[in-house]
């Protein structure tokens, strides 16, 4: 068996897409591989999938081979990594391997939302090794923009495969432990197969700045602020929460938290010593009493979600806090692809309050957590690998790391995206096949396919509208009376000052007079000519086809 056994890679999302990870390494012969999956993670809904809340990986291929599946390791607890595990564990029924940091806003989460699954948890630490069916998994320390992130260091007969998760070296961090540099210049020394290598900034040259010196710039930010500060970042950057406490308490400010989910990784936060050493923040209660130049407000939103707290602040929403003509918003973050109009949208109705802006592109108030060219070129001279696979970005990251990777003299480049099959040993690295991927979506309390959920005819409406009619025949198969027709989301009047529904019912009644009358037994037909019919006079006067629904009875 052994002489046959394989290692395989295969991803079912983050290739060729910034979220949604879901990787799974296969090891043994063709007919009897056993799997691990690293990373569980969701992405989210754009507006052309109205209503949806959570987009998840298509994860089929590894539901028909359960029985060979040992576990799930997750990397970090950033939601692109773990955030699906909840929906998908009833599927996998595996086993978990977390870091504490990561369970705790498992549990968190688990609590928060009713029905969830009590997924089964063994608890890791970076620097420990441990053994998930023949996948001997080394957790090493590494920096990004959450606590207790790590790369695994896969080890099969096969060979060693260092999965890096999300990285950076930051040689100052608000959060250690360091990127373990010696550790992974030692197992290239041992000899790596293959580097599976975050590339969301490959196409940046240089080095990322250190986290320290934002917390330096925040500090000097709110120190020569007039009012009030709020500062809006990812709630999961505990590291950050850390630096605008920190910033806060040294101008002499008191810090209230605005937001669920910034609350519940606060409380996980303290529980594990993350906020050590940092004053009580402020409850909402006591906004009232406090200065406006002694205030600093922590607040979700930073990517425009409409709910959260910096866009109620934008809407003079909130209850027991509000935001004043002179106060200063600061955004530490950074805007993901698809969320700048939601973004402009608040900072406009901020600017109209009298509220000073700050960005990015105007003070250092944000760093990304992941490695920029120099610091992947240090990974590669670490850790020497054969192969390197650029992951977790979309096709311009992963070109740019793949090019990157040969030119530094990396022996084997593997380009792959979601579904390919990359084999790493034996042999050369090689896409031996394509397996079924794809997105599910999370819409209420179900999951399904675009088709289950009828997501596609919603979109429809969205563009169109629906129009209902219904069509009752008599004993003769004429019409007993006019059709009725209920139309929604479809325009009133057409150019002339006619309105759509006389329209379109003319239209249904002029269809069922057309057919002769003995055609008219069958109601399908009937039914088949007065939707094409209704669609049609909608189109002519509106330019539109809304979806028609038409029923038949006599």
């Amino acid at each position: 068996m052994a002489d046959k056994a394989e290692l395989v890679f295969v991803p079912l999302g983050g290739v060729g897409e910034i979220g949604m990870n879901f990787a799974l390494y296969g090891y043994g012969p063709p007919d009897a591989r056993e799997w691990i999956v690293v990373d569980c993670g969701v992405t989210f809904p754009d507006s052309g999938l109205p209503g949806v809340d959570l987009v998840l990986p298509d994860i089929r291929y590894i539901e028909d081979d359960l029985v060979n599946l040992k576990g799930i390791v997750i990397t970090h607890a950033h939601e692109d990594h773990y955030g699906a595990l909840l929906d998908l564990w009833p599927r996998l029924k595996a086993p978990c391997w977390m870091t504490p940091f990561a369970a705790g806003l498992l549990e968190a989460k688990r609590q928060s939302e009713s029905g969830s699954p009590l997924v089964p948890v063994i608890i890791y630490r970076a620097g420990e090794t441990f053994t998930v069916g023949p996948f001997r998994i080394e957790a090493i320390p590494v920096t990004h923009s959450i606590p207790e992130p790590v790369s695994l260091a896969i080890t099969t007969p096969a060979g060693t495969v260092i999965h890096t998760g999300d990285w950076k070296i930051d040689p100052a961090p608000e959060i250690g432990p360091l990127t373990n540099e010696a550790r992974f210049r030692a197992l290239g020394e041992a000899g790596v197969l293959a580097l599976i290598c975050d590339s969301t900034n490959a196409v940046r040259e240089g080095e990322s700045p250190s986290e320290q010196a934002v917390g330096q710039s925040l500090k000097k930010l709110i120190e020569d602020a007039k009012g009030r500060v709020a500062v809006t970042t990812f709630s999961s950057n505990v590291g950050r929460i850390r630096s605008i406490a920190e910033a806060a308490r040294d101008a002499g400010r008191k810090c209230l938290v605005l937001g669920r989910s910034l609350k519940r990784v606060i409380s996980v936060a303290t529980e594990l010593g993350y906020m050590d050493g940092l004053p009580e923040f402020a409850d909402e209660e006591d906004y009232g009493y406090i200065a406006r130049e002694n205030l600093v407000v922590i607040c979700t939103g930073s990517q425009g979600e409409p709910l959260a707290a910096l866009a109620k602040l934008s809407r003079e929403e909130m209850k027991t806090v509000s935001l004043t003509a002179g106060d200063t918003v600061i955004f530490s973050s950074r805007t993901i692809p698809g969320n700048e109009k939601a973004i402009l949208e608040i900072k406009n109705r901020l600017i109209d309050l009298g509220m000073k802006i700050i960005e990015d592109a105007d003070a250092l108030v944000h760093v990304s957590g992941h490695p920029r060219r120099a610091e992947l070129r240090r990974m590669y001279e670490w850790t020497r690998p054969r192969i390197g696979v650029p992951v977790h970005g979309e096709a311009a990251h992963l070109v740019a790391q793949g090019s990157l990777m040969a030119t530094s003299g990396i022996p084997e480049v593997a380009q792959l995206r979601n579904g390919d099959m990359l084999r790493l040993s034996p042999g050369t690295a090689q896409i031996i096949d394509q397996v079924p991927f794809g997105r599910i979506f999370k819409d209420g309390k179900l999951i399904g396919s675009e088709e289950a959920m009828g997501i596609r005819s919603r979109r429809k409406l969205s563009f169109a509208g629906h129009v209902a009619v219904n069509v009752v025949l008599d004993d003769r198969y004429e019409l007993a009376d006019d059709p009725d027709l209920v139309a929604i989301g479809v325009a009133e009047i057409d150019a002339r000052g006619e309105l759509l529904e006389d329209l379109m019912v003319d239209a249904a009644i002029g269809a069922v007079d057309s057919i002769p009358r003995q055609r008219r037994k069958d109601l399908d037909l009937v039914q088949e000519a007065v939707r094409r019919a209704v669609r049609a006079a909608a189109n002519d006067a509106w330019g539109k086809k809304p979806l028609v629904t038409v029923f038949v009875t006599r």
